[in-house]
């Protein structure tokens, strides 16, 4: 079970969203190289708001991912693209289906 989580919330800049999908898209590359992020999600809700959902089996990888690369880049590029800080929620799995 992945039952530790992150759920952030993006809200881009009027004219920033081709540069937030592709610094997300950038992100995932970083993200792949994180052995204790389980799985990882980029995703839009139009027009101009965007989130990310990822898992972690427990609290220590969930805390290197908040310590990482990608949260350190998402902090230097948000006064550029994002209209507000983001918000990020520790959140707790309770159950899950993936399939490969």
């Amino acid at each position: 079970m992945n039952g530790k989580a992150l759920w952030v919330v993006l809200e881009a800049k009027p004219g920033k969203e081709a540069e937030v999908e592709k610094f997300l898209q950038a992100g995932q590359g970083l993200v792949e190289a994180e052995p204790k992020t389980v799985s990882w999600f980029a995703i839009k809700m139009p027009p101009s708001t965007y989130g990310i959902f990822d898992t972690f089996a427990d609290d220590s990888g969930r805390d290197a991912h908040l310590n990482g690369k990608v949260a350190q880049a998402l902090m230097e590029k948000a006064p550029e693209l994002l209209a507000k800080s983001p918000s990020i929620e520790k959140i707790d799995v309770i159950a899950s289906k993936l399939r490969n």
